[in-house]
């Protein structure tokens, strides 16, 4: 490979991946279901409204990638009521759309409440709460749930519910990415607890999809520690450093031990990877300082790990393996993009001095550049209030 090729594998990487940089990551949409024993059923949907109302689905990795962007970052500024009155006219589209079925018949449901969150930090995608509710009839067996894909993917699970003894039973999610209705969850019998291999699974998968492809701010800080060497050894130690950091953090957040306002988080984190494209710019090799600030600087990116796994939810019993298995997962999808750039890049570089002069510089400028900008929006500085 030339080094023009090297040059534009990572412009590539940098490019596109990272573009645009202005936007709220498309999310999936939580729902859990409770069928109680009062012949009662309830849905509860954590979405986002403004991704229901603009059509934004998994079919868009980010919302700037929407043709209608601007209409959801007007609705990302309302009020909760302003936000509330503007759901009305969806209400219908809502209940038409999806389906909730008992032993193959459909069940009539309509909308019990709908709990819109404050504004708060308007560079976050903000999460709703949809709750319908409807009757079931008694000794059912099975049931059933379709979300319109054109609503967005959805993780699902039910909750079978014993209100004279107060017990309950959790299935386990079912992930659902295309215009099916789930697999049939029976009511006649109490779920079985989830496998330990079945919530490693699900952890991990969820850790790495965290980084690749959702996580482009981590990616960039990954990227912004990879340029420093073309060496792998160096690298592997900053990003393992960089593992245990974020890895303290993101335990005491999900414990709920630590709890940081994103406002003062998601800039620092935006900082951090300004911080260390500059430094490659000036600092030619490890040193001795690298490695703690690095540390440091994955306490602050695990508190933005925290935030979507409790998000997610945290099994009671296996509370530890999918914590880990969240961290393997996270770890994998950081050694993937260091893996790509080092042999798609550094391996074909034999002198630093020209590595250091056609791709670090250049490189560490474009990436310092995105978090500045990432650092000020997120202030909300940019675009407004």
């Amino acid at each position: 490979m030339n080094y023009l090729s090297s040059i534009l594998v990572i412009c590539s990487l940098v490019t596109s991946l990272f573009y645009p940089v202005r936007a709220d990551v498309v999310k999936p949409a939580l729902i859990e279901i409770s069928a109680y024993t009062t012949e009662v059923v309830e849905v509860e949907i954590r979405a986002s409204v403004e991704a229901l109302l603009t059509g934004i689905n998994g079919r868009y990795r980010n919302t700037k990638e929407a043709p209608n962007a601007d209409e959801y970052d007007q609705y990302r500024q309302m009020e909760p009521a302003d936000l509330r009155e503007a759901f009305k006219p969806f209400e219908q589209t809502l209940l038409d759309g999806v389906e909730l079925a008992v032993d193959g018949q459909p069940i009539e449901l309509r909308i019990k409440e709908i709990y819109i969150a404050e504004k708060g930090y308007t560079k976050v995608p903000r999460n709703s709460v949809i709750t319908l509710e409807g009757a079931i009839p008694r000794n059912s067996k099975s049931l059933t749930w379709y979300y319109p894909l054109a609503f967005g993917d959805h993780a699902t699970r039910v909750r079978q519910v014993n209100v004279e003894t107060e017990e309950y039973h959790w299935s386990s999610h079912q992930w659902v990415k295309e215009d099916v209705p789930t697999k049939p969850y029976p009511l006649n019998e109490v779920f079985s607890k989830p496998s330990l291999g079945e919530v490693i699974q699900t952890y991990t998968v969820s850790g790495f999809q965290h980084i690749v492809p959702m996580g482009l701010d981590h990616i960039l800080f990954v990227l912004g520690i990879f340029l420093l060497s073309r060496r792998l050894k160096p690298i592997l130690l900053q990003v393992t450093m960089f593992t245990l950091a974020h890895s303290i953090t993101l335990a005491l957040g999900v414990l709920g031990l630590v709890e940081v306002s994103p406002r003062i988080v998601e800039p620092l984190i935006a900082l951090s990877i300004a911080y260390v494209a500059v430094e490659n710019i000036f600092v030619h090799k490890v040193s001795a300082f690298r490695l703690p600030l690095v540390f440091g600087f994955g306490l602050l990116h695990g508190l933005g790990f925290a935030t979507v796994l409790t998000e997610f939810g945290m099994p009671t019993d296996d509370f530890i393996a999918a914590l880990v298995a969240f961290n393997v997962g996270v770890e994998l999808g950081q050694l993937a993009i260091v893996l790509v750039a080092f042999f798609g890049v550094a391996y074909w570089f034999k002198s630093q001095a020209l590595y250091q002069r056609v791709v670090v510089t250049p490189a560490s400028l474009v990436i310092a550049a995105m978090g500045l900008f990432w650092f000020i929006e997120r202030l909300e500085i940019v675009g407004g209030m």
